[in-house]
């Protein structure tokens, strides 16, 4: 067990997504984890951050959920939902809102891009189990 703790946290403007995208950096999302769901108007994944919340302990992970709700559409580059093993590192989430919408963009490391647009921000993020120390250093759990 490392010194992290298990987080739970909200989104409902940049600066709050900000904070999100900073707990996620370096997390790693499996394209087949990914999904939008029109019906429900939500984009969610489900990823493998690294706990870095806990400054000089042991580096942990831990596999986490995010959630975007009020979702009209998503729209992605460089990625092929024909490999849903493909996993991609999370270089940042941006908040662009506009006067009807917010575009949400997820910037990963080689490129790849997601576009969420919705009404409103409105993510949740939270840690789906304890963190727990990483078997090998940059060596990641799915």
């Amino acid at each position: 067990m490392t010194a992290c703790t298990r987080l739970k946290l909200r989104a409902e403007d940049a600066g709050d997504l900000a904070v999100i995208s900073a707990c996620l950096e370096d997390a790693v999302f499996a394209v087949g984890e990914m999904a939008f769901e029109p019906a429900d108007s939500r984009f969610a994944a489900i990823v493998v951050r690294r706990c870095r919340e806990a400054a000089g302990g042991p580096a942990g992970q831990a596999r986490a959920a995010i959630h975007f709700d009020a979702v009209s559409a998503v729209k992605q580059r460089g990625i092929d939902r024909a490999e849903p093993a493909r996993l991609l590192t999370l270089a940042g989430m941006v908040a662009e809102p506009d006067r009807s919408t917010t575009v949400v963009r997820l910037l990963f490391q080689d490129g790849a891009e997601v576009w969420i647009e919705a009404g409103h921000l409105a993510c949740l993020f939270q840690d789906l189990e304890e963190p727990r120390l990483a078997a090998v250093q940059g060596e990641e759990r799915l």
